[in-house]
This record gives structure tokens, sequence and C-alpha cells, in this order.
């Protein structure tokens, strides 16, 4: 069988080398040198050049003027940006428009994927539910009032709550039903409040009380929720990924110039040893976020259902992104603490990725479940 990406995944990629190849992450804001002072826009020029490079309607269909490639191009973007620590909601807003995509009505499609594709709207998620630790769609309930549908709820650590056009909200149903509603940032009855992110970011707990949308805005397709959940996650590791062998490669770097006894420490076995573990853990990384996206992108079967893919990706995802950073600030000695040097930024980031839907031993639960309601061999 043939693993190789198509042209146009590759084409993708060389895109969005080029777009982030003039981003510094020395310009990402350092939760250890302004805590809560961090600004709510994210990088819009680098938005509107990712608009440009048709980056962001790489997976719009073709009809609303996009690329129509896959979750698995949308994963080659995310581990690019993540190299760069690149301020954009990239992940977020295209998880939405695939999912509008390919679970909302037509009118709403039309009405907004040529904007997601040019730039003009932008697309977050409340996927966190009210602390983090519970189902998302049970933080949020629906009810039908005519032709409009009403929302009361906490959604906790939305990112770019403030400055997103739309943000996806989860919610569930008298008779037990997972809805997704599509609520415009200053609607009359949602208030954000500023809440502030293991990385340094402003995130935001969204709070709906008696929030009323057309019905138009609200996408009750059976398993809406569970697929975009389940392409944020994988999103998320793509975005573990890149970060990780961006760190690693800092710390390939600095560990051969750097000299002890006349010696680079990279030729040092216990150093050598250190980065070989995570080189490997790297590539455990690569290795269960294609099988997920894959799964994702073809809905091929398999033993499990896709959810336990992506619970497998998510959880080396966590435990490998955390142990990636973590070895790089030992071996970098005191120069990793400098905050003149980007690597504590990585760092934030990485425990940020490494927690968001879910640290590794949610998913360790959510995969026994899942191989419990389906024995294999069964």
């Amino acid at each position: 069988m043939d693993f190789t990406f198509t042209e146009e995944q590759q084409a993708a990629v060389e895109a969005a080398r080029a777009v982030f190849s003039g981003v510094a992450p020395d310009g990402v804001p350092s939760p250890a040198l302004s805590p809560g002072a961090v600004a709510e826009e994210f990088d819009r020029p680098l938005w509107a050049r990712l608009a440009d490079a048709d980056l962001l309607s790489l997976v719009v269909s073709p009809e609303h003027g996009g690329a129509g490639l896959d979750p698995i191009a949308l994963c080659l973007v995310l581990r690019e940006s993540a190299k760069v620590l690149a301020r954009v909601p990239l992940l977020e807003t295209s998880a939405v428009a695939m999912a509008v995509q390919r679970f909302g009505s037509e009118t709403l499609g039309a009405d907004i994927l040529p904007r997601v594709g040019r730039g003009e709207l932008v697309l977050t998620v409340g996927a966190n539910g009210r602390t983090g630790h519970d189902t998302a769609e049970l933080a949020v309930t629906a009810r039908k009032d005519g032709e409009l549908w009403v929302l009361d709820g906490v959604q906790t650590g939305v990112p770019w709550a403030q400055c997103a056009d739309l943000i996806a909200v989860p919610a569930h149903t008298d008779e037990g039903r997972a809805v997704l509603a599509l609520v415009p940032r200053g609607l009359e009855g949602l208030t954000l409040a500023e809440q502030i992110s293991t990385s340094g970011e402003l995130f935001a707990e969204a709070r709906l009380d008696s929030v009323r949308i057309e019905g138009g805005a609200v996408i009750d397709a059976k398993g809406a929720w569970e697929w975009l959940r389940g392409l944020l996650a994988t999103g998320t590791c793509a975005l573990a990924l890149g970060l990780g062998e961006r760190v690693l490669s800092m710390t390939s770097e600095y560990t051969s110039k750097r000299e002890q006894f006349g010696f680079p420490v990279a030729t040092f076995q216990a150093v050598a040893v250190q980065a070989a573990d995570r080189y490997i853990d790297l590539r455990a990384m690569e290795a269960t976020l294609w099988q997920a996206a894959w799964r994702i992108s073809t809905g091929a079967g398999g033993a499990l259902p896709p959810a336990g893919d992506i619970a497998v990706a998510k959880i080396w995802a966590s435990d490998g992104v955390r142990r990636i950073v973590q070895t790089a600030q030992h071996l970098h000695g005191g120069f990793g603490a400098d905050t003149d040097y980007p690597l504590h930024r990585y760092h934030a980031w990485a425990k940020q990725l490494e927690l968001s839907l879910g640290p590794a031993a949610a998913h360790e639960e959510a995969l026994g479940d899942l191989l419990a309601a389906h024995p294999l061999g069964s």
C-alpha cells in the first residue's frame, strides 16, 4: 500500500511553509513575561497571508471557492503552524467550516464557507464544557421556541472568543440529542468573561442566558458534534507533533554546539539516549496522528470506531509532547529557562496542547470504554 501524501497535500505543506517562514516565535506572548497582559487579537496580518495563499479555503468545497481537501491536509498545515507557534485560529475555523460543510444545510454552507475561505469570517468552538472536565454538550441546554432555538448554559476555556465572529456551541435537547449552535459574538444574552490559558493566550468563559438564535444556525444532524470534537482532537495532535518536532530540532542544535570537557554534550551517551527516546515519541505521535486523520477522512472501517484511533493519537500526543519539552528543558540546562530564548514559550504551548480536549488519562478511559463496548474479535 502507498502511504505517501498526495500531490495536493504536499503542495499545501509547501504553501504553509512559505507563509509561516516569516513568523518568529519570539513574537508570541510569554506567560512568564506578561501574565494576564495578552492581546485580544490574533495575528491578523498572518491570517490575511493564509487567505491569500488559499490555505483558509483548503478544506472548503470547490463549489464554495475552496480546494476541497481532507482533514489530512489540514493536519499537515497545522503541523507547520505549530513549529512557529502561529497565533491564528486555523484549527477552530477550519474544523467548524468542515462540520458546517458536512452536516449543515446548503443555505448555511453558502453563507459561511465562502467568507471563511476569504478570511472574512473567524470561527471558534466551545468544546470544554462547564469545568473543562465534563462533556461539552451537557453544559448547555437547547430548546425550540417556535422557529427559534433558546440556549442556556456555560462553556469554559473558549479560544479566540473575543475576536471570533461565530462561536460553535454544543448543546443538548430535552430528548438527549446533541446539537451544534453557531452563536454570533455580541448576541443578546451571551457574555464573555476573560480567562488566561496556560500558554498565556486570552480565552473566555461563555455564558448563555436565554440566547435566541434562528433555526438555520443550529446543526442538529446526528453525530455532528461528535465528528467535530474528533476533528478538533486530531488537529490538536497535529499541533503537538509540529511543536515537538521543532523543540527536538532546537535541542539537537543546542547540544551539538554546547561543549563540556572539550566535547559537544550531544556526544555524551546520557544526552544521546534521551534525545533518541524523544525521537521515538515523535514517530509514535506521527503514526497515530495519520491513522486518526485517515479514519476521519475516509470513514473506513476498523476494529473500533474512529473515536478509538483519535483516543490513541491524543494519548500519544499528550504524553509525547510533555516528555519532549521536559527533556528539552533539561538538556538546555539554565539556558532553557532564559526568557530571551523561545523554549519557554514552546513549553507553555505544549502544556496547553497536552491538556486541551482532555489529557492522556481521559482518553485512556475513553479508549477503555470503547474496547469494552466493541470486544475485539466479536
